[in-house]
């Protein structure tokens, strides 16, 4: 059983090299590379904008999250970043499920959380200097879709915080309802802003959808290779 389970959570990367430079020395390495500009020459509001970027992920748990599983092997750094982006999704979840939004210090620890993935998206984008390409890009893509649910989630739990629409909410479900419409950009009419910090939360969440759909899929949609039946089909 011991042995179905290590193949399912970690396949065949036990096969991979230990990297050189561990996830923290690896960051410390891409801020040099872009103060350097070994990479890109960039200055001014470009250079400065990747900086705070690519410095930003220090003050979030996910890199050192990684640097603690990279000490037990290669492979357990990946399986520990699951693990984490899905913690991160399920937080918001129960957060509103048992209407804990009204405690501050649990709305910030959810707040804290989805600003590091909120940023973790432009720096791999324009940031990544040094990095070298995922193991696997259509893992990145479904990480992708789980920090999407995880953006979806938590802004449903700030809608409510207040009465910021034009009516509150019957169920906790109906703040995912209308969190999701938002991130569609379908909006209905049946559930819309009135108050100001409404207002601003549904613009946030647009641009940040703008960001995950259109830049970040578009980056990651180019480097997919396909394979299996389809790949097979063309060949024939």
């Amino acid at each position: 059983m011991k042995k179905i389970i290590r193949k399912l959570l970690l396949g065949n990367v036990t096969n991979l090299s230990d990297p050189k430079l561990n996830p923290i020395q690896k960051r410390i390495q891409n801020i040099k590379a872009i103060w350097n500009n070994d990479h890109q020459d960039d200055n001014g509001i470009e250079k400065i904008v990747r900086l705070l970027l690519s410095s930003s992920q220090l003050i979030f748990p996910g890199i050192y999250i990684k640097y603690l599983a990279s000490k037990k092997g290669t492979e357990y750094e990946d399986l520990a970043m699951d693990f984490y982006i899905l913690t991160k999704v399920t937080m918001p979840l129960i957060i509103i499920i048992n209407y804990w939004q009204q405690y501050p210090y649990i709305l910030a620890i959810m707040v804290y959380v989805m600003l590091e993935t909120v940023l973790y998206i432009p720096t791999l984008i324009f940031a990544s200097d040094l990095f070298s390409k995922p193991r696997s890009y259509k893992r990145s893509m479904l990480l992708l879709f789980f920090n999407y649910l995880e953006i979806v989630f938590g802004f449903a739990v700030l809608y409510s915080t207040g009465d910021y629409l034009n009516q509150k909410f019957a169920h906790w479900f109906d703040a995912i309802y209308f969190s999701m419409v938002t991130s569609s950009t379908i909006g209905f009419g049946d559930l819309y802003p009135v108050a100001a910090f409404g207002k601003f939360l549904v613009m946030t969440q647009s641009l940040l959808v703008l960001m995950f759909v259109v830049l970040f899929l578009n980056f990651y949609s180019t480097k997919i290779d396909s394979k299996g039946y389809f790949e097979k089909s063309k060949k024939d």
